[in-house]
């Protein structure tokens, strides 16, 4: 049953080719299909030699069945949310308020209708059946079924996890997962931490977990989760549990199998049954059965108590009404900890099920639980628990640190090699499954969508929309809803390991089902009508590029698709976001929540209307994305040319518009920088002068044209020159372009801004004084910490300081902070336009950094500045503290603690200290990525790139330096 030591090895296997791989049943259900057209094969190059280690890795491997042969290797997997309660999905409110309408108190007890969560969980890709684990430590009020968080309206800083746990590995299939929680053994101190929290201002710290003593003298206990595939259908699973403290500790470990809900709301539907089976001595059997899902067995070992009940609600404790049974959803929590026998089924069956093992655990000893689920039934499985059950997890172990050590370049430290893997383990435990259909959420709310003069209710015109599909969350406790634009800066971290997973996120957003008939991208479940950044063409263009700098091939099927729905979020924007067609863009808070003077989102103080310079921005970005898009699609259908020229049409308007000269121009000549344009109705307008990341996205609206793209689309190059022929005062602000104008290797550049205008803003930029922190780019210059600027406005008086940690209102629900800290998704597009200007200019353009250090580097050295700036966040200094930790000593000095990384939201903008979400591996996860690039390519290998791709494309090798990986967008 446990164990203090590794088990021996006998596992029978089955089901395996010639080399051990898996021939699986299969369903149309979990067949990926993927058009993949390929280029002429550049076979030369380190980037094959990088596809042909991967493909001699057998995670690689089980990669290329999914994608080949749709071998279902991700049919589960951690897909579990963290905090399905307080969501949107649940609420069924008058008043729209989601996190009093299903509370964390609630949750034990009322069942879910959307979808599940759980801790160190994972389900099936469409969350019929899930497993997660269950604690109880003798003294808690209820288990230990989910994690433990505070709502937006109990945090004096918004919503906030008040758990300890950490993604420690995963691989893109799955194949092996490991997760660690870290359980007190005295009471948890729920009541304390809504209480003392509560009484704390937004000015106070946060009232956290390690602060009420509950870790005080190590009595905790470390439960590690192993998952290991033998093949996709059989998963073993490993429970440790380590007794950190003085003395012996009793827990009991809960090991639960349960079905989604998906009956009480469907009258008719035939409601799946769990229920113990015959197996051998040593092993209880739980036989899962599903209409859709087939059977699944749960084998538990030893002779340890089934406690059986239903997934349904406990209606009495939540709405004081009968129940139609007495087993409910809580009946295993009310049996373990109020001792009620009458909770639990006796014959052995329901929709919920957990194994308990009652374990006494010694001082600084370790327990292990085995569990087994598997489509074979004990007539088929032999011994579940045989010798070879650990050799099984120990494989899988290898495999997955074989496949980080070929992903990961060779020059990077052990430190940022571990930060890496452990940025991308978060990546991949962070999908989930995330199940609605949004009119039948309005039907039953008794909205009818369609009828004129309906009642007003949330995301009412978004009534197409259904999802039941595994997606890339934020955080799965604080933000487990997906976001438009932070999706994007996914699909870039998880290009490092899974391409076609990337591919499929950028996908399922531009699919009818989601994206919106007018074309617009939906944000966020909150608001599925906020506007984000347009960031999915640049990460769309990167993922085309990036698997044909691996594979050789590029998937011109995912490109033409992708570009057709993208034109219509294209023309969404030019029709609803420039409001006077002037080619300068508005959109609210554009992901940058409190930025601005004031909620951008809403009603401006006086009236009149914001010319935003980030959403301007922003939307030239968008046009260089789709003239690249264009001219790939171009070598295979010219009609896409006239595209091409379409969107060079649209840069340079969009260009003329935001570099408006005169005080009414975003661009304020005096100050070297790009300002919001606040505009009245009396005619009048303002500069808004804020430096922000808001004046810096204008670098970000930069993209390299190789020579060999010119060549694809002549007219589109004709008809540039012929616009700067007519209009040659659009060259006194873009960067200039053209015939004579080449840069290095005969490089052209699409640039908002001029030589002039990169070195005053990058002079900004890069002093310490304002905008560069030790730790990457803040997103509010230093210099208003000293100068607030203020604002009267509609009778009122605003003002915008520098707060280098939290934020000090409630705008946005108060849980960010723009004004001030470090955010990863804008420093990674800021050193993607540093690399774009570098590839043009090479060593022929130098600037001081840090700014009045009398230190001058080319742009490539920088980007890397920045982006070592941004990794030293994560990694121990000479005194072995890591910034992300702040002066949380336990985390800084504990063995037990130090060496497990978290990825915050965001971080404070002078010492480096982690914020916000503490889990948002999510787009903190592309920090990934920049340890990869910057560890696999120096400056002259970059400048190699542009012929690497050029190779690709079907154009005359050229003598390529030997170690360029992946394209630097």
């Amino acid at each position: 049953m446990c164990r203090g030591a590794s088990p021996p090895i006998s596992l029978k296997r089955r089901m395996l080719g010639a080399r051990g791989e898996y021939i699986p049943r299969l369903s149309t259900r979990h067949r990926h299909h993927h058009s993949v057209v390929p280029t002429r094969r550049a076979s030369t190059t380190p980037a094959y030699e990088e596809g042909t280690r991967l493909r001699n890795n057998p995670e690689a491997n089980r990669l290329e069945e999914c994608r080949r042969n749709g071998v279902p290797w991700k049919k589960w997997g951690p897909y579990l949310s963290e905090r399905q309660w307080g969501t949107v999905r649940e609420d069924y409110s008058h008043d729209g308020d989601a996190w009093n309408y299903f509370t964390h108190d609630q949750a034990r007890s009322r069942a879910y209708r959307w979808g599940e969560d759980g801790l160190a969980g994972i389900s099936d890709d469409q969350q019929t059946l899930c497993f997660a684990l269950a604690l109880w430590n003798g003294r808690d009020p209820i288990l230990k079924e989910r994690l433990f968080g505070l709502t937006n309206s109990e945090g004096n800083h918004g919503e906030d996890v008040k758990e300890y746990y950490f993604y420690l590995d995963n691989t893109p299939t799955h194949s092996y997962m490991k997760y660690l929680y870290k359980y007190p053994q005295s009471a948890f101190p729920y009541g304390r931490l809504v209480e003392t929290n509560g009484r704390r201002t937004r000015t106070d710290y946060e009232y956290e977990l390690l602060d009420t003593g509950v870790f005080d003298s190590d009595r905790y206990f470390d439960v590690f989760v192993e998952y290991a595939k033998n093949n996709p259908e059989d998963i073993l699973i490993q429970i440790s549990v380590c007794n950190r403290g003085p003395e012996p500790a009793r827990i009991h470990i809960l090991p639960t199998l349960w079905f989604r809900n998906t009956w009480t709301e469907s009258p008719g539907a035939l409601k799946p049954t769990l229920e113990e089976v015959s197996a051998k001595s040593g092993v209880r059997t739980v036989a899962a059965r599903h209409e859709s899902l087939g059977e699944v067995f749960l084998y538990c070992e030893g002779d340890v108590p089934l406690l059986f009940t239903e997934n349904e609600t406990n209606n009495q404790r939540i709405f004081g009404t009968p129940n139609d049974s007495p087993y409910v959803k809580d009946g295993i929590n009310n049996y373990l900890v109020s001792r009620n026998h009458d909770t639990l089924n006796p014959l052995q069956r329901g929709t919920k099920v957990s194994a308990h093992y009652d374990l006494t655990v010694g001082a600084g000893k370790t327990a292990t639980v085995w569990l087994r689920m598997s489509d074979l039934p004990p007539s088929a499985i032999g011994e579940p628990f045989g010798s070879q059950f650990a050799g099984v997890v120990q494989t899988r172990r290898q495999d997955a640190d074989d496949f980080y050590r070929v992903i990961t370049p060779k020059g990077v430290s052990q430190d940022s090699a571990s930060v890496m893997r452990q940025a991308l383990a978060g990546m991949l435990w962070t999908k989930q499954y995330f199940g609605l259909d949004v009119e039948k959420w309005l039907q039953e709310h008794g909205a009818d969508a369609i009828r004129p003069n309906a009642q007003p209710l949330r995301n009412r015109e978004w009534f197409h929309m259904v999802s039941h599909h595994i997606l890339s969350m934020p955080d799965k406790w604080e933000y487990p809803w997906y976001a438009a634009w932070d999706l994007a800066f996914h699909a870039i971290a998880l290009s490092t390991v899974d391409i076609d997973f990337a591919k499929e996120q950028l996908d399922l957003l531009l699919q009818n089902s989601f994206l919106h008939p007018t074309g617009q991208i939906p944000a966020y479940e909150w608001n599925f009508s906020d506007v984000n950044p347009p960031v999915h063409a640049w990460a769309t263009i990167f993922l085309y590029q990036t698997e044909q700098a691996v594979h050789g091939a590029g998937d011109l099927e995912f490109l033409k698709r992708s570009f057709r729905k993208l034109m219509l979020n294209f023309s969404w924007w030019v029709n609803r976001k420039d409001r006077l067609g002037q080619n300068v863009f508005e959109g609210g808070f554009l992901g940058l929540d409190n930025i601005g003077v004031f909620d951008r989102s809403a009603p401006l103080p006086g009236g009149g209307h914001l010319e935003q310079a980030d959403g301007t921005a922003w939307v030239s970005l968008f046009c260089q994305n789709m003239f690249e898009i264009a001219i790939e699609l171009a070598a295979n259908d010219p009609s896409y040319v006239d595209m091409a020229m379409k969107f060079v049409d649209h840069f340079l308007w969009i260009a003329r518009g935001i570099n408006r000269v005169g005080s009414q121009g975003m661009w304020d000549e005096e100050d070297g920088f790009y300002y919001d344009v606040l505009r009245l109705p009396d005619g009048t307008a303002t500069r808004l002068k804020v430096r922000s990341v808001v004046g810096l996205l204008p670098l970000c609206a930069t993209t390299i044209i190789e020579p060999w793209q010119r060549e694809r689309v002549p007219e589109a190059v004709t008809d540039l020159l012929a616009h700067l022929k007519r209009r040659p005062d659009l060259l006194q602000s873009i960067h200039p372009t053209g015939p004579g104008h080449y840069g290095v290797a005969g490089r052209g550049i699409a640039a908002l801004v001029n030589p002039d205008r990169l070195r005053r803003i990058l002079s900004r930029m890069l002093d310490e004084n304002e905008f560069l922190s030790p730790y990457g780019i803040r997103a509010l210059s230093r210099y208003h910490a000293e100068h607030p600027y203020v604002l009267k406005a509609g009778g009122k008086q605003y003002s915008v300081k520098y707060l280098p940690a939290e934020s000090d209102s409630g705008m946005f629900g108060g849980n960010s902070n723009w004004r001030g800290p470090i955010w990863m998704p804008v420093n990674a597009l800021l050193i993607r336009a540093l690399l774009s200007f570098y590839l043009y200019y090479g060593d022929n353009f130098r600037i001081e950094c840090p700014t009045g250090s009398g230190n001058f580097m080319n742009l490539f050295e920088v980007a890397r500045e920045i982006a070592n700036r941004l990794t030293k966040i994560f990694l121990p200094d000479f005194e072995g503290r890591r910034p992300v930790y702040g002066a949380t000593q336990k985390f800084q000095t504990d063995p037990l603690w130090k060496d497990y990384v978290l990825f915050y939201e965001y971080f404070h903008g002078d010492n480096g200290a982690g914020l916000g979400a503490s889990h948002q591996t999510g787009w903190t996860g592309i920090i990934a990525k920049l340890i990869e690039v910057f560890g696999r390519l120096d400056a002259e290998q970059l400048l190699a790139t542009g012929k690497k791709l050029a190779v690709a494309n079907g154009k005359a090798p050229e003598e390529l330096h030997s170690d360029v990986a992946r394209p630097v967008r």
